[in-house]
């Protein structure tokens, strides 16, 4: 904690191997810290612990699953794969789904049962794909075998023309192998001869809208085959509302942005407060608006897409700082989410502020499937900070860069929505973008790798609209508290004279440290690391540290990567 703290805090620096960049934490003091903030930096980034907090403690045990994982498993270049005919014909053979409840359609959020029976020879290389949706081509796509490449695996075929949302291993149900779940398919006389075995597997399932349907292959993730399709499933409401979170617009804490995904394109409302209420404007985005080369689709324009609906968009205003609220949205048409209440954050210049920051999440499955990108981290640091957010002791919330790790999987943004929906529904949640986010070739990102699977931003500006001065310039200012944040694009032109760092330069010189002692700079990219990286892949750009860091030190401001 710093200022007139009574607690003495350390500081854990966490570097991701999963990919760079890789965060640090830069500290110059400000010239006027006679306020007082805490906060406590997440995941691969920083734990500021003190006494009263079992936070860091939690987050601690998480690293245990993060240490040596490359979230790059062989399901990832599932599509990369030859797919060959399955031999025999199994007349036996079904795959069925029970929901949880019976019902014939699927809710908002269930595990539900897919029941593979009729199987003639167990197979350690038999798997289950949840596909969405159902009309989806999963046979082989020769044509497009070139288009694949750009992941990096140069396998002459693809598997699927499109990409499975997850996936499991039947043996994954301990009684598959050995078939202990038996069934007498044919008997003579009295006696069984034709005995076949089955398996359960549990699959988390959330409303993307699409309905979907569970394929059944053979061969593994190397050499697949198709066995048999289940009919397809639909939700119950794919228009119903859901997954919103909050954000700030300004810096007076009396005015707070609800965003929120639905199938519905007519605008919605969030009702709030005593009787108030808010109209949304509705965007969307299609594939036309993903990137993509001249020599090489991108997964986010082919194989990789998934219509995202409808993002609504309402601003609730006459707020009070740091006060609480409820709060609804939806319509009657389409329906209306549970009441959540809301906790706005102080108005700049006041006396304290509690945050929680970190970058580089992503999201993981809440079942035992293998997904395209995973962190596994995310899941219990997401569990830590509800615990924390619901305790009232929490603010808001900085999320700087490499969100949802979808990378041009557009379903991934869905279940990345859904994950941190529980707090970040509650406080203000703020981002930066990142990498993952932005990058691609010929896009008017600073680095051309192809890191964000063709969205170029896109995607995530929609569902993260930040108090931004217009679209592809991600960077704004905000001020909560006894802090001003500076929140750049490390992705965008940076240098000297550009458009961005005369904002930025103008933007901190501005700041009144006798209102807002603490000036924090955050983006996403690091300026110093333990880590050396790669002759080719750096951990730090060194043209970054030579253009903005004069800006920090000339301004004692803090670096929050």
């Amino acid at each position: 904690m710093f200022g007139a703290s009574t607690h003495t805090p350390f500081i854990i620096i966490k570097k991701s191997i999963t990919s760079l960049p890789l965060p640090f934490l830069f500290i110059t003091m400000p010239t006027a810290a006679f306020r007082v903030f805490r906060f406590f930096m997440l995941v691969f980034i920083i734990i500021v612990k003190t006494s009263s907090s079992s936070l860091s403690e939690s987050l601690l045990r998480s690293t245990i699953h993060l240490r040596n994982h490359t979230a790059i498993s062989e399901f990832r270049l599932v599509n990369r794969r030859h797919l060959i005919n399955c031999p025999g014909n199994n007349p036996f053979l079904q795959v069925n789904i029970s929901s949880v409840d019976g019902h014939t359609t699927l809710s908002d959020d269930e595990y539900v049962t897919v029941n593979i029976t009729g199987v003639l020879l167990p197979s350690t290389g038999d798997w289950v794909a949840m596909i969405s949706p159902s009309h989806s081509n999963v046979k082989t796509c020769i044509e497009n075998a070139i288009k694949y490449e750009q992941t990096g695996d140069f396998s002459s075929l693809p598997l699927l023309c499109h990409y499975p949302v997850k996936a499991q291993y039947v043996s994954n149900d301990p009684d598959y192998l050995n078939c202990s779940k038996k069934e007498c398919k044919k008997y003579e006389g009295r006696k069984c001869v034709k005995t076949t075995c089955g398996a359960s597997l549990s699959f988390h399932v959330i409303n993307i809208r699409t309905d979907i349907e569970f394929v059944l292959f053979g061969g593994g993730f190397q050499t697949p085959c198709i066995l048999k399709r289940s009919l397809p499933v639909a939700f119950a409401n794919p228009n119903k509302p859901l997954y919103g979170h909050i954000s700030s617009t300004d810096s007076t804490g009396t005015s707070m942005r609800l965003t929120w995904v639905s199938g519905d394109e007519k605008p919605q409302q969030v009702q709030y407060g005593n009787g108030q209420k808010a109209s949304s404007s509705v965007s969307t985005f299609s594939q036309a608006d993903m990137c993509t080369s001249s020599l090489l689709e991108s997964p986010a324009i082919d194989f990789g897409w998934h219509d995202p609906g409808y993002i609504h968009s309402a601003v609730m205003t006459g707020l009070n700082p740091s006060s609480t609220y409820s709060y609804k949205y939806g319509s009657d048409s389409v329906g209306w989410s549970d009441e959540v209440t809301l906790r706005t954050p102080p108005a700049g210049g006041s006396n304290e502020l509690t945050f929680l920051a970190y970058g580089d999440m992503g999201k993981a499955p809440l079942d035992s499937s293998v997904e395209h990108y995973i962190q596994p981290g995310s899941v219990s640091v997401t569990k830590a900070m509800a615990d924390e957010v619901s305790s009232g002791s929490i603010d808001s919330i900085f999320h700087i860069g490499d969100i949802s790790y979808a990378t041009g999987f557009l379903v991934e943004w869905d279940f990345f929505l859904n994950l941190i929906s529980p707090l970040a529904s509650q406080v203000s949640y703020m981002t930066a973008i990142g990498n993952h986010e932005r990058d691609y070739v010929d896009s008017g990102s600073v680095y051309i790798t192809p890191d964000s699977g063709g969205e170029c931003g896109v995607p995530y500006e929609t569902y993260f609209p930040m108090p931004t001065a217009a679209q592809d310039k991600p960077w704004y200012s905000i001020e909560q508290g006894s802090v001003h944040f500076t929140v750049i694009s490390t992705e965008h032109n940076w240098s000297v004279n550009s458009e961005q760092y005369e904002w930025m330069n103008k933007d901190m010189a501005a700041v009144d440290r006798t209102t807002t002692p603490w000036l924090i700079f955050a983006g996403h990219r690091p300026m110093y690391t333990s880590s050396p990286g790669l002759p080719i892949l750096p951990s730090v750009d060194r043209d970054f540290v030579d253009a903005v860091e004069p800006l920090l030190l000339a301004n004692k401001a803090i670096y929050m990567p």
